[in-house]
């Protein structure tokens, strides 16, 4: 058997190449071997790798040409029949946060922090097999903020403002800004708050009561002393980036985008503490922050209401939801979990380990008993999950989960609850 690449997974007798260009490591999910004649076989992957490398030729993001790694010839010693299916190494288990995968592929107890952070890292590689890749750090120029609009408030003021996130595309965000900031010398704490679901007023539900549903929380954490960037979320109401020109799989990693370059817009400010933000959000707001968190450690607490329960919970797993266009597969968040209809229990992440991700910073969690969209008793599991990655670093305090009797709601209580938790960590 003749080795094709030098960067190779041996499954079998069969030798699969699963490096493509810039999006680095790929491990195929699932492939099949067809002969291809006179003892040469040639290997079809059916993946996400196989589709990044078909992008990846023409991709705004990846201008240099990829090498046709993605159909490999092997030689195989034996006989197969016309077609044999195989699948890669199952995905580890959710629940079970204290194993992951060592250099060679065995499963291996987590013992110490090193440890989690080799099963970390294949946590963030489920994510972007989903949501596609990170940009690049080319794509990082200094932010540059063009204000638009500014608003008295009272204790604060209030600017309209478009940041840059990338060439071609300006995010709309509020910048909520005290005046005692403005005045001083004094650095103050900042938040990232993320908005909720609104195709009509986007974040304008943020500053604005203009939704009974939602609250206005960006005001409140102003009115306490905060710096508030409230960005706009991807293809939702005024903000509608073309998310296929600009080399995006998922509206979930533009959004994630989005938020790592208000971030840094944040820390260009001279009245804003540089390198330490609370991230908040209530329903898509609530996983938006948690996903920003996985990838910035900047963000130093995390307060999510509303914002997940397991994809396995999903509305009870109901196969309609996980079709093109619906729930979680909308091209807003994450088209790509439509192929999992059927098999949720395949896909490559869940929140079990996103908030295990997250340790040892602090979290909190608004999970009430009559939520509607997400389950309480399965955000529960997932913190029960969670909660052994946050014992392995001597801080499992700092997850915690609240249960209001409402329904799908941020209640006061709650809030209060979150910002005291925000003023302890951050001042």
């Amino acid at each position: 058997m003749t080795r094709a690449c030098p960067q190779a997974t041996e499954l079998g007798s069969a030798v699969i190449c699963h490096r493509f260009g810039r999006f680095g490591d790929l491990p195929p999910k699932q492939g099949r071997v067809q002969r291809g004649g006179a003892g040469r076989w040639t290997l079809f992957l059916r993946s996400t790798a196989t589709r990044r490398l078909q992008k990846a030729r023409t991709s705004p993001r990846n201008p240099t040409p990829v090498a046709a790694c993605a159909i490999l010839l092997v030689w195989i010693s034996g006989t197969f029949g016309e077609e044999q299916k195989f699948a890669a190494p199952a995905r580890l288990d959710r629940a079970n946060l204290l194993i992951y995968r060592d250099a060679k592929g065995q499963v291996r107890p987590v013992k110490s922090k090193a440890d989690w952070q080799k099963r970390r890292v294949e946590i963030v590689g489920g994510m972007t097999e989903i949501m596609g890749p990170l940009p690049a750090k080319t794509r990082r120029n200094p932010p540059e903020m063009r204000v638009e609009e500014e608003t008295d408030c009272g204790s604060y003021v209030r600017r309209f403002l478009t940041y840059e996130a990338e060439p071609g595309s300006r995010v709309p965000a509020y910048l909520l800004i005290p005046k005692e900031a403005l005045r001083g010398k004094k650095k103050f704490p900042a938040v990232l708050a993320l908005h909720s679901t609104d195709m009509q007023f986007g974040h304008r539900v943020l500053v604005e009561q203009v939704n009974n549903n939602y609250r206005a929380y960006a005001n409140e954490l102003a009115e306490r002393g905060f710096i508030v960037l409230a960005p706009a979320y991807p293809v939702m109401a005024n903000y509608q980036p073309d998310l296929k020109a600009l080399g995006y799989e998922s509206g979930t990693m533009k959004a994630i985008w989005d938020n790592i370059r208000g971030l840094d817009l944040l820390d260009s400010l001279p009245y804003v503490k540089r390198g330490q933000f609370g991230a908040l959000g209530h329903s898509l707001g609530g996983h938006n922050a948690i996903y920003t968190a996985v990838f910035d450690q900047r963000i130093k607490v995390i307060v999510s209401s509303c914002g997940f329960d397991s994809f396995l919970d999903y509305y009870g797993g109901a196969p309609g939801n996980w079709q093109p266009e619906r729930g979680w597969c909308q091209t807003r968040y994450m088209p790509g979990l439509a192929e999992y209809r059927g098999r949720l229990e395949q896909i490559p992440f869940d929140f079990h380990e996103l908030i295990g991700a997250l340790a040892p910073r602090p979290v909190y969690i608004n999970a009430p008993l009559g939520d509607s969209n997400f389950q309480w008793r399965s955000v529960d599991g997932i913190v029960q999950s969670a909660a052994a990655v946050y014992r392995l670093h001597r801080a499992e305090q700092h997850l915690t989960v609240a249960h209001p009797d409402c329904g799908h709601d941020f209640p006061e209580a709650q809030r209060e609850r979150a910002y005291r938790l925000l003023e302890r960590e951050l001042r």
